[in-house]
């Protein structure tokens, strides 16, 4: 579906196609909803908080859902024990790194992602090792700190990540031919959504259950139910 096909899905579920019921929302309005919804697609599936979601490669159909933003195996250099998040970071897979000590061949390590307040690094069994290949980390504002024993250098780190969408937009049918966001970004022409296309409908049935919440149209709990069942099928 393109971004227009989202929009024509939209109202009709809304009602609005040829209907006097439920506001006219502007097309800013709708792309809103759009990627609101798309954010939720996407959290439920790749790191879902609940234990009523399974999660991102816990199912082959939640892999096919986002396969078109997972960046596989991205690397950068390490520099003082700080990896540097790539600009379309959104959330981790899996990492590793490559290490290496004095007189010794540079050699995968697997990445480990710690909590802040455990005490990894003073036990012996699970602290950073080059004879272990385990390196520990942890995330922070701007990136990842890893740890190290003394003994061995972190060189490299390599990533498997989510990667951040472009706003999904018709600003061309606008009424002006373009709009600006709240951050003070201005779009232009139009953005599809980057997703599989068979993913598009149930975005569009997330942003119409925001919507119908927001205005408490009285089909809510009929939408939900909708929602409730594409999830658990």
């Amino acid at each position: 579906m393109t971004v227009k096909d989202m929009h024509y899905d939209f109202k009709k579920k809304l009602n609005k196609v040829d209907s006097q019921q439920n506001r006219n929302l502007l097309i800013p309005e709708i792309d809103w909803a759009i990627n609101e919804a798309f954010e939720l697609f996407v959290k439920w599936i790749a790191q879902p908080r609940t234990k009523s979601y399974l999660g991102f490669e816990m199912n082959q159909r939640s892999i096919d859902d986002i396969r078109t933003l997972v960046v596989d195996n991205q690397c950068s250099t390490v520099v003082n024990n700080i990896v540097t998040l790539p600009n379309d970071y959104w959330h981790f897979i899996k990492g590793s790194v490559n290490i290496s000590k004095q007189n010794c061949s540079r050699v995968k390590a697997k990445f480990h992602l710690r909590q802040h307040d455990d005490d990894y690094e003073n036990n012996s069994f699970y602290k950073s090792s080059f004879e272990w290949r385990s390196v520990n980390g942890v995330f922070f504002q701007n990136g990842i700190k890893l740890y190290d024993d003394s003994t061995f250098t972190n060189d490299e780190f390599c990533m498997s990540y989510i990667k951040k969408a472009p706003y999904i937009h018709n600003a061309e049918d606008f009424r002006t031919g373009t709009y600006k966001l709240p951050s003070g970004i201005i779009l232009t022409g139009h953005q599809d959504c980057i997703l599989p296309e068979h993913t598009h409908r149930e975005i569009v049935d997330i942003a119409v259950l925001i919507v119908t919440g927001e205005i408490q149209a009285s089909d809510y709990e009929i939408k939900l139910q909708k929602i409730n069942f594409n999830q658990a099928k």
